[in-house]
């Protein structure tokens, strides 16, 4: 049971921003930063808008949140207004999967990180893959390392 109203929960939620997140996206740039991976873009605007995006390599970073993207890991299900959660996390995963088959049409390669595996050594370790393997097929020059 929710311990404020429905309509103090939808004004709660209705505030949450969409980036910038201390527990997503802010981690993963200091990750990023403090492992020398350069490069990378914010919010860059093609399908989807990465969080992070190194257009040059053409490699798209996605940190989902576990409450917001449906983590099979975390399962931390709403306990209020279960119906329309569950929907909205569907319609969540489901856009997720379009935008990441788009951009990977268009050439991109796509990473999806969940937030509770945003300091995982293996999550850096991928990173790091994409971004070298992407350079060096395109030809480019890494400054990282």
């Amino acid at each position: 049971m929710d311990r404020v109203t429905r309509k103090v929960r939808s004004k709660i939620m209705a505030s949450v921003a969409s980036s910038g997140n201390r527990s997503t996206e802010q981690r993963m740039e200091l990750i990023l930063r403090r492992n020398h991976i350069a490069g990378f873009r914010r919010q860059w605007p093609v399908a989807g808008k990465p969080d992070f995006a190194w257009p040059k390599m053409k490699v798209a970073l996605f940190v989902d949140g576990c409450f917001w993207h449906g983590c099979p890991r975390c399962k931390r299900p709403s306990k209020s207004n279960v119906k329309f959660w569950r929907a909205k996390i569907l319609a969540n995963r489901r856009r997720d999967l379009r935008v990441s088959r788009k951009l990977r049409t268009e050439g991109w390669r796509v990473l999806r990180v969940r937030e509770c595996s945003v300091t995982e050594k293996r999550t850096l370790s991928r990173i790091v893959r994409a971004t070298e393997s992407e350079a060096q097929m395109r030809g480019f020059r890494r400054s990282r390392i």
